[in-house]
């Protein structure tokens, strides 16, 4: 008799928890980039008008903080300029370092033109900004889906949900984010029920992609639906986690539905917009770390431990951080420098 005795090497993780921040961050930077595209050709004192300085105050935080958690996540961020001395225009990562920085530099000229009252400006920037946001929209989530090695990321579902829930995180921040801007600024109650309207329609869009995912899986035609039941049936920590974002993404519908009263109470802006942009984050968290615990040859689950240090907690704190620090400095802009009158 022979015993064969096979050894796991330990390695470390192909995406790191900044690659969470980073597609947190990359999604809310479309949408708010979006958001800001249609508000710019609102008439004057428009709804959409009105909701104009929120929505550049998110895209100036997450459009400027995404690409740091990018270059932080790159294991050696001091190495990216290799994508530009070695360009393979048949990787999305490589393409993405051509896409990345002209989206970032198209956002901050949207940002300072609303600042200088440019709106005629602006409008003229909008289809450039627009393709922009569509094609990180295409890249960042190709970026995953090609990796055929594994059926949870080798779907057209990733990116769809992955830019549907970054779109209603950017809702979620817009709750969170406008009381903080001078009072003059802030979206009165009307212009936060259409907030709501936009948050409702994006959470239907996902409750769709869900249940067709489901019955597409249901048919024998998505290999990602079989590997999740599977996770679902054999790990209890997969099944306590699936049925954990299933009720806590209803309670956040629940709460949109029933916001129409409440939108005047801060407190409930607060919560709801806290809440939005958890969902997001948390299904970003279990696509990139939870599915990187799943062996793609083997049984069993892969053990993870966060480190504390860059590379884990410290690493998310720092975002987080960045994040505040970027909108601590606009409201002050703001207030020393107000916004200049648009003109048409």
């Amino acid at each position: 008799m022979q015993i064969i005795e096979l050894l796991t090497p330990a390695y470390e993780a192909a995406w790191l928890p900044w690659a969470v921040q980073y597609f947190f961050l990359v999604g809310v930077a479309t949408g708010a980039a979006l958001l800001t595209s249609a508000c710019v050709f609102g008439p004057a004192n428009e709804l959409r008008q009105r909701l104009l300085p929120t929505a550049v105050l998110v895209l100036a935080m997450s459009a400027i903080a995404a690409p740091v958690a990018l270059l932080a996540d790159l294991h050696q961020p001091a190495r990216f300029w290799h994508f530009y001395a070695h360009l393979t225009p048949w990787s999305w990562m490589s393409l993405g370092a051509i896409l990345m920085p002209t989206f970032v530099g198209l956002c901050v000229l949207m940002c300072a033109l609303w600042w200088l009252g440019k709106q005629h400006l602006m409008r003229w920037l909008v289809p450039l900004l627009v393709l922009s946001t569509l094609s990180i929209v295409l890249y960042s989530g190709a970026e995953v889906m090609v990796v055929r090695s594994r059926p949870l990321w080798n779907t057209l579902w990733v990116p769809i949900n992955l830019a549907l829930s970054g779109w209603l995180a950017t809702v979620g921040m817009a709750f969170v984010l406008y009381r903080f801007l001078p009072k003059a600024m802030q979206p009165d109650t009307a212009a936060l029920q259409g907030l709501r309207n936009l948050g409702l329609w994006l959470a239907t869009a996902l409750v769709i992609s869900a249940l067709t995912w489901a019955l597409y899986g249901m048919a024998g035609h998505s290999p990602s639906f079989d590997m999740a039941v599977r996770l679902f049936n054999e790990f209890p920590v997969w099944r306590i986690s699936m049925l954990g974002s299933t009720l806590f993404g209803a309670a956040v519908l629940m709460a949109l539905l029933r916001g129409q009263r409440r939108l005047s109470a801060k407190g409930y802006t607060l919560v709801l917009g806290a809440g939005l942009a958890a969902s997001a984050w948390a299904f970003r968290w279990a696509l990139f770390m939870g599915v990187q615990g799943v062996p793609k040859f083997g049984a069993g689950l892969y053990l993870y431990s966060m480190p504390l240090g860059g590379d884990g907690l410290l690493g998310m704190v720092g975002v987080a951080g960045l994040c505040v620090a970027l909108v601590a400095m606009a409201t002050w802009a703001l207030e020393l420098f107000p916004q200049r009158q648009a003109t048409a």
